[in-house]
């Protein structure tokens, strides 16, 4: 019997020649990324060059792993790696020939691409400060990383409707968006003992909803059991049909919860009648002596080990260059027991530094990014390189934070915005404070550029919503409305979700200034 290593190796050649046909204009694009996704391979948009996405995971980096994407960043002539919404980083503009050797060597280093997109489970998100997080209710990485290795060892037998996303949160403010996705598992004590929150059939992007949660607690080690039946609802029940309607929470829209629930649990049973899925793992202790500091930064973080802290970076728009990859060789991995925990929100922690420690990188990153809400703000790849995508989301926030410092306006009111190129939601903007979606609409006869403008998502027990539509908003009158929005609660001193309730009025009437009527 091959192993995966040896199965995903011999994949490689029928994809080279799957890619010249479609450089070659023998197969479509849609062709080309119903066999790419699954590879982690993507075309951009000019048909020329391409995308690999690299499976981090649950984003804890391992220092080798960025060496290698690094590495083969530099052969390759790319500037900057691109950190994703889901914990894990691409490389883009490389050629096919490229692709494969970058997929092949990574393979022979342990380093995977495989499923990483298509209609596949994808990385196991978590909450990047789960271990060290004050509040949480245990850490939950050694379940996620579990789940992650059960899908990598099969990777390449599922054949799923559409793509699987499953997620772990360590506490109730569900930093990893466990309430929508397909599968969450969000972690909670009671009465001295673990257990998980179960959500099922979440997501976003067209006809997003919030997951159904499963009525009962689980056993932790029961996270198999579960992972294992809901892949088998998705597959028995799921559309093959029609893609669009191929997501999991289609299933619970057709059936209703109740329904659902009991389907649910006839799989469960069937998977449990099926064979051992215990799952017994051990966490990580964290012993560092730590050491006290009284630096104040809004991207410091203190661990609730006592002396330790986390450090937050975020490069605008996820964008880390190869510099700051270097940057973070030379100081980083040389600190005893330092740790990189890449984040949903396309930055990245630096954990278990001492207090010295911390308030060295947080000198030595402060030039990459990310000291206020707005700097540390989400944008999709877009257009000019995604194909799927409508508008030029990372050219929206850079114009978004230059018209901020053209003004001099440097209150950190405003929280993070979320900006999707598209529909398909890769910012997460229905469950952001406040969230874009691109789109092109008709004026008077001439297509203009503009997003739907969506306000008050949030995400954590007994306070998830999906944000409101509010209008679309011209691409141009973006960063003019944000100011506006951001001096009203400079001049309120009220916290973003309490002024929307609160002073509606004038939020209406700011709509009234920017939104297309």
């Amino acid at each position: 019997m091959k192993t995966l290593d040896e199965v995903l190796l011999g994949e490689i050649e029928g994809f080279k020649e799957l890619g010249y046909q479609f450089l070659n204009g023998e197969i479509s694009k849609m062709d080309f990324k119903g066999a790419s996704g699954g590879m982690g391979v993507y075309a951009h948009r000019n048909k020329k060059d391409f995308m690999v996405r690299f499976r981090v995971p649950s984003g804890i980096v391992q220092w080798n792993v960025l060496q290698f994407i690094h590495d083969y960043a530099v052969k390759y002539g790319v500037e900057q790696v691109h950190l994703t919404t889901r914990q894990a980083i691409q490389l883009h503009g490389i050629s096919m020939d490229q692709i494969c050797e970058v997929i092949e060597a990574g393979i022979k280093q342990g380093i995977y691409t495989r499923g990483s997109g298509g209609n596949y489970p994808r990385n196991v998100a978590i909450s990047p400060l789960s271990g060290v997080e004050k509040g949480e209710a245990f850490d939950v990485s050694p379940y996620a990383l579990a789940v992650g290795d059960y899908f990598l060892q099969k990777i390449y037998t599922y054949k799923l409707p559409r793509k699987l996303k499953v997620a772990f949160s360590n506490s109730e403010e569900d930093a990893a968006n466990t309430g929508a996705v397909d599968l969450g598992f969000l972690a909670v004590e009671e009465k001295g003992k673990k257990y998980f929150r179960v959500y099922l059939a979440g997501g976003l992007g067209r006809n997003s909803r919030l997951g159904a949660e499963f009525p009962e607690r689980i056993k932790p080690e029961d996270v198999l059991y579960h992972v294992e039946a809901a892949t088998q609802i998705f597959m028995s029940e799921g559309d093959y049909q029609n893609k669009n309607k191929a997501r999991m929470r289609y299933i619970l829209d057709r059936m209703g919860e109740e329904e659902f629930m009991k389907c649910y649990r006839a799989h469960l049973l069937k998977v449990k009648q099926g064979g051992d899925r215990t799952l017994f793992v051990t966490g990580k202790e964290y012993n560092k002596t730590g050491i006290k500091t009284d630096v104040k930064s809004k991207r410091l973080i203190e661990q609730k080990q006592e002396g330790l802290y986390s450090v937050y970076v975020h490069p605008a728009g996820g964008q880390l260059s190869l510099k700051d990859m270097e940057l973070l060789f030379d100081h980083v991995k040389v600190i005893p027991e330092a740790e990189i925990r890449l984040a949903m929100s396309e930055g990245f922690y630096i954990r278990n530094l001492n207090g010295q420690e911390a308030e060295n990188i947080l000198e030595l990153t402060r030039h990459i990014g990310g000291e206020n809400r707005l700097e540390r703000s989400v944008a999709c790849i877009g257009v000019p390189t995604c194909q799927m995508g409508i508008l030029d989301s990372q050219e929206t926030l850079k114009e978004v934070i230059g018209y901020f410092k053209e003004k001099n306006f440097t209150e950190d009111v405003l929280p993070e915005i979320h900006i999707s190129g598209c529909p398909n939601s890769c910012s997460a903007h229905e469950i952001g404070k406040i969230g874009f979606c691109g789109k092109r609409i008709n004026i008077q006869g001439e297509a203009k550029d503009a997003f739907e403008l969506h306000l008050g998502g949030k995400l954590g027990v007994g306070k998830a919503r999906l944000a409101d539509y509010c209008g679309d908003i011209l691409r141009e009158n973006v960063p003019a409305f944000l100011y506006e929005i951001a001096l009203e609660l400079s001049k309120t001193n009220k916290d973003f979700y309490d002024w929307i309730e609160e002073d509606r009025p004038r939020l209406e009437e700011i709509l009234s200034h920017y939104t297309i009527q």
